[in-house]
């Protein structure tokens, strides 16, 4: 397999877990950067005016990148992780997706959360990126390199 693992990642959780899939996967690693980045006062969630609650209301928002140079084209499989959000991905998310050719490559979502699984994530990724989006998993913080070696192993790619 043929993988880059690109994620975003707003408190570090994602991160962790996307860096032991890297080397799970032996796949190069890219951060997905909003600009500006998300404060704490941003992610406050419980605001109604905060700005990742006004993000996630509108479903056409579409963050700044930091930079379009993710090595898309180099990979037949982009495992993409995020922290949930409101049952979804992060409109950041929707961004990289839209910014990139994704033509014959294979999508898989891979999250973080407190407690929310992927909702429809996986099925509005793969019609942005305009390909195949699997179903993709929620893992925890302390999820092992060897357990993320086996699911990405079973999945056949």
């Amino acid at each position: 397999m043929n993988a880059l693992v690109a994620y975003f990642s707003a408190s570090g959780v994602t991160e962790g877990v996307a860096k032991k899939l890297a080397a799970a996967v032996n796949a190069p690693l890219y951060e997905i950067v909003p600009v500006p980045r998300y404060t704490n006062a941003d992610l406050n969630w419980m605001d109604k005016n905060s700005r990742s609650t006004l993000e996630m209301r509108d479903e056409t928002c579409r963050p700044p990148m930091a930079d379009s140079s993710a090595p898309v084209k180099d990979a037949d499989v982009v495992f993409v992780g995020f922290p949930i959000w409101w049952y979804r991905e992060p409109s950041i998310i929707d961004t990289f997706l839209e910014a990139y050719d994704f033509s014959g490559r294979t999508i898989v979502p891979f999250a973080t959360s407190g407690g929310s699984g992927l909702g429809k994530a996986p099925e509005r990724m793969g019609k942005l990126a305009k390909t195949k989006a699997l179903s993709g998993r929620v893992f925890p913080a302390r999820v092992s390199e060897d357990e993320l070696k086996r699911w990405a192993d079973g999945l056949g790619l």
